[in-house]
């Protein structure tokens, strides 16, 4: 069962300095879950079983990874890929439209780590079931060859991009995961500033909120929880370096979303693991939300490690969390 905060409603580093692959099949991946040859209901673990499932999964995860292989669309959608300023945009489009409805994603990797294919599916299996007829991945440069602002500057780049292509900005779901998160809410902070419109509505996977380390938090608390991010994995360290930060002080609020006035953005939609080491920074970011009047919604997933969705995509926390995107979507947007 999964635990809600009730603040307004309820109150996925996710990918590793090297790209990670996902297995991929030819067949359509939109019968839930993904991969097709697991239960239709996912896989229901409690307490320490949950734990230990995750724990074991990620160790083999970690241990075979490789660069992953080519990404091919899938049946049901068609992939380009074009420049804007620089920049590499994927752009995948499905066959069959059934809404104006755009997804653009922000992906993971704690500003260090690239584009992967979990980015790629978790965002096709996000469209698909929020009825999103186009997803937009962007490649934005990475640290430590870049530093703030470049992120940004990439991500601003590509959503006047998808204004000047006639997209509306009210029918755009806006995803992010880890530091993805972080720049989603960057990238909405700014258009807030130049007054450009807003996406619909913001999904945030285990969203990385603030550049501190501070000891009494699940920084601390959830390090040796957290089998994904946590203690002892390839992803934490790049987590405490920041190399992005470059000569910003950590607690800068166009580093650390917690510290900025967040009234006037969209409904948010905030989802976290109970072990995860950005546990408290997610409640602190839906409580500032909340405080500054927005729409928000937290929920917390007993039990489930940093971006699980992402890279537990089998488990039934992971598939609920993707039908909880569609249903904010459905909430707020035409």
């Amino acid at each position: 069962m999964k635990i809600g905060m009730n603040l307004k409603a309820k109150a996925l580093l996710a990918t590793a300095v090297v790209s990670i692959g996902l297995f991929v099949n030819a067949s359509p991946i939109w019968s839930e879950p993904q991969p097709l040859t697991i239960p239709s209901d996912g896989i229901v673990l409690q307490g320490k079983a949950k734990e230990k499932y995750a724990a074991d999964y990620m160790k083999t995860y970690f241990r075979n990874m490789k660069p992953p292989a080519q990404f091919e669309a899938p049946v049901g959608w068609k992939m380009e890929t074009v420049t804007v300023n620089g920049i590499t945009l994927e752009r995948m489009t499905a066959d069959q439209k059934k809404s104006d409805r755009v997804l653009l994603q922000m992906h993971g990797g704690g500003y260090v780590g690239g584009m992967s294919n979990n980015h790629r599916i978790l965002g096709l299996r996000q469209a698909t079931l929020a009825d999103a007829g186009e997803v937009y991945f962007v490649n934005y440069r990475l640290a430590p060859a870049h530093v703030y602002p470049a992120a940004l500057e990439d991500a601003v780049a590509v959503y006047k991009e998808l204004l000047n292509r006639g997209i509306k900005g009210e029918n755009i779901i806006l995803t992010g995961d880890s530091a993805g998160g972080n720049l989603a809410v960057e990238l909405s902070l700014y258009l807030k500033e130049k007054k450009l419109p807003q996406p619909g509505v913001i999904a945030l996977a285990s969203p990385w909120t603030t550049f501190e380390h501070k000891k009494g938090t699940s920084r601390y608390y959830n390090d040796e929880r957290d089998v994904i991010l946590g203690k002892g994995t390839p992803l934490n360290i790049p987590v405490k370096d920041a190399k992005y930060k470059g000569k910003l002080n950590r607690k800068d609020p166009r580093l650390s979303p917690i510290y900025a006035d967040l009234s006037g953005l969209p409904p948010m939609l905030i989802q976290a693991g109970g072990n995860e080491i950005f546990l408290t920074e997610s409640v602190r970011l839906a409580e500032k939300a909340a405080a500054d009047g927005i729409p928000v919604t937290l929920t917390v997933y007993p039990g489930m490690s940093h971006d699980f969705a992402l890279l537990l995509p089998e488990m039934k926390d992971s598939i609920d969390s993707l039908d909880e995107i569609a249903d904010f979507a459905n909430r707020y947007m035409k």
